[in-house]
């Protein structure tokens, strides 16, 4: 079996192919085409596969991280949605729950009141009702006014309709009849009903979350079905996967029937990209920094494994939604963000990016303005001749001019514009790791630094510095590390329900009953995509608070019937988060089970030993800051396949990989390990 992981950036398109009888991996990166991804990714297929000898029939299975419905909630550029809601709850989505995302400032954007998913004039209420706790029918559905409604959106040019109804989390029948209606009168829009999404309490967010699948859906469903065509006109005979926000790869029917689960569709790839090569070198506590051209997307991964959002915690483009995610934290820095001067006189850098077209102005496709990546090249610490081996030239005279440029608007030398811009984007991405460091109760100085995309390598080991983090570890591939985590991930799918019990009352029959329907639901998924019932693990979880507390921590239960002696587990959970256990009655809000369908992945890599002396490709100046001022110190530049394994040397260097650069300061060490990996630790004071 031959398999790609293909994860498509903001700034290039990264692959990897392994061949899992040989063990053989190969890597590949293209510029990526925004306009049309998949063009970028058919290319890149190509070339990778005439590299290998391939053709691309002998190319089983590819998996794929898009960023297609992440872009369209970021720049608002989805479909024109509709809703569909009960008779007096037309205005939720626009009122939420009163919050301020910043609480004292007089101006401020409320995003679901200022960039609505659904126009008001597209929200139409119908007679319904439901009422707790059970789900019983109040007030039958009024067919008509369903009709009616459907009719009125179809004329006014909607494309997709999210039917949104009060309850339907205990029944969800109202809604899924109102969805059949639409689609007999919208036989083209794209239809998806709250309950189908999750059927969970928190009418606000469950609304929010299916008007926002309905914003994403035509959009993505397109791009799926080209892909699909474009992959299959190339000969590609493997089926297409589908990386979620939850760290598992979907079929892209499931994709693209809950397109609202693939938000954090890139990102989640990187965690588990950098969770396999630490794995490797037997590191288990683990902060992820994926910097790529765009952003930088940060992780951490523990004993337990990949931490997964909470509830107050499940925000994408400040919008709330109520899918599994893994807990990643995104900011605007990447190779490609700009450095500029706003208008009060500030120096800084992002989240404004160049992106892939035009570039960062060292690229020479007619970028004016500052960048990181520029920054680099200043200093020296990008060798323009060797950039993605060799194969893109990069003009360190049209970076100078663009940071010369900035410089002469602060008042500063070039060299110390350029080092400026360097440590204001390292300043951002250290203060991004406290935030799920420091502030969720981790010491970052416990764990490793595992940093991999395009331009991590080149700032690992400074925002390590900020953080007093010892060790950094660069992956095999760093480059490439989210298209291979794409190769280490399972089929995976969620279902929840809210059930709502208290301890020393809970109805375990009931319970029970709850959780193994959810697992069946969940295996029939897994059966529709091919996954054999032996190779499916299912994880039972109960989402729990203490009675009158507003979010909830999850539970998970060991295997065979539930019995309340699990629930104590859930002290320990509140005093690992928040410092403190209290004795109050525990209350059960959602049963959970997640199905996870075992698939072979990637394993190791293949590593090579070689000398020191004959890694050593050039010696140059680069520029660095030592004990608080700017000097050029004689660097040396390694090429990363020739280095011996397990020798140490020191900074500073610089390491070229075929995928991105790794730096190495004055006052570390660097030494490539027997699992493929770079090891970075800092060198004692004494």
């Amino acid at each position: 079996m031959r398999v790609v992981g293909v994860d498509i950036g903001g700034t290039f398109t990264d692959f990897m192919l392994y061949d899992m009888e040989s063990g053989d991996v190969r890597v590949h990166k293209v510029p990526s085409t925004p306009d049309e991804p998949e063009r970028a990714m058919v290319l890149g297929l190509a070339e990778l596969c005439a590299e290998a000898g391939l053709t691309a029939a002998d190319v089983t299975g590819v998996f794929h991280g898009t960023t297609v419905a992440t872009n369209a909630i970021l720049e608002h550029d989805g479909s024109v949605a509709g809703m569909i809601t009960t008779r007096g709850f037309r205005d939720v989505v626009h009122i939420g729950r009163h919050q301020r995302p910043l609480h004292y400032s007089v101006m401020q954007d409320i995003p679901w009141q200022t960039l609505p998913f659904v126009r008001r004039r597209h929200r139409k209420v119908v007679s319904e009702r439901v009422v707790p706790p059970n789900g019983e029918v109040l007030v039958p559905l009024a067919e008509d006014e369903v009709r009616t409604a459907a009719r009125e959106l179809r004329d006014d040019g909607v494309e997709a309709v999210a039917v949104c109804f009060l309850f339907s989390y205990l029944n969800p029948d109202h809604e899924r009849r109102a969805a059949a209606i639409v689609r007999e009168e919208m036989p083209d829009a794209f239809v998806t009903t709250s309950a189908d999404i999750f059927p969970q309490f928190r009418e606000f967010e469950r609304f929010t979350t299916a008007t926002m699948s309905a914003f994403v859906g035509p959009r993505t469903g397109t791009y799926l079905h080209r892909l699909g065509t474009a992959l299959e006109a190339e000969g590609v005979t493997g089926e297409l996967h589908v990386m979620m926000s939850s760290g598992g790869v979907a079929s892209v029917r499931t994709a693209a029937e809950r397109p609202v689960t693939l938000l954090l569709s890139g990102p989640a790839a990187g965690i588990l990209g950098g969770q396999w090569a630490a794995a490797l070198a037997g590191r288990r506590r683990l902060i992820t920094f994926d910097m790529g051209g765009t952003s930088a997307d940060i992780g951490i991964v523990t004993e337990d494994g990949v931490s997964e959002a909470s509830a107050r915690d499940t925000w994408v483009g400040g919008y709330p939604l109520l899918v599994p995610m893994l807990d990643v934290h995104t900011i605007g820095a990447g190779g490609g963000s700009i450095a500029y001067v706003d208008e009060g006189g500030a120096f800084r850098v992002g989240p404004r990016s160049a992106r892939a077209i035009p570039g960062p102005a060292c690229y020479g496709h007619g970028g004016r303005e500052p960048t990181i990546s520029d920054a680099h090249v200043v200093l020296g610490r990008i060798d323009p001749e060797r950039f993605l081996g060799g194969r893109m030239k990069l003009d360190r005279e049209a970076a100078v001019t663009v940071v010369k440029k900035l410089s002469e608007r602060l008042g500063l030398g070039l060299l110390e514009t350029a080092e400026g811009i360097l440590t204001i984007a390292n300043s951002n991405m250290a203060r991004a790791i406290r935030s799920r460091t420091i502030e969720k109760g981790h010491d970052p100085r416990e764990f490793a630094l595992v940093a991999f995309g395009g331009a991590g390598p080149l700032h690992a080991a400074d925002v390590a510095d900020l953080l007093e983090i010892p060790e950094v570890l660069v992956p095999p591939h760093p480059g490439i590390t989210s298209a291979g985590g794409l190769l280490t991930s399972d089929l995976k799918y969620d279902q929840m329900r809210t059930v709502f019990q208290l301890q020393g009352s809970v109805d375990v029959g009931r319970l029970n009953r709850e959780l193994d329907g959810l697992a069946a639901e969940l295996r029939g998924w897994l059966e529709r995509d091919g996954v054999s019932g032996r190779d499916v693990e299912v994880i039972r979880a109960l989402d729990c608070r203490y009675v009158g507390q507003g979010y909830e921590l999850r539970v998970t239960l060991q295997e065979g019937p539930f019995s309340e002696a699990a629930l104590e587990q859930f002290h320990v959970l509140h005093e690992r988060e928040y410092g403190s256990a209290y004795h109050d009655p525990i209350e059960i809000v959602n049963a959970r089970v997640t199905a996870v369908g075992r698939r072979p992945s990637l394993d190791s890599v293949p590593v090579t030993n070689g000398r020191l002396d004959a890694a050593l490709v050039a010696t140059s100046e680069s520029v660095f800051r030592v004990g608080g001022t700017l000097q050029a110190l004689v660097t040396r530049f390694y090429d990363r396949g020739l280095l011996p394994l397990d020798e140490s040397f020191t900074g500073p260097a610089v390491i070229f990989h075929l995928d991105t650069t790794t730096v190495v300061p004055p006052g570390w060490n660097a030494q490539a390990d027997a699992s493929g990996n770079l090891i970075l630790t800092k060198v004692s004071a004494s």
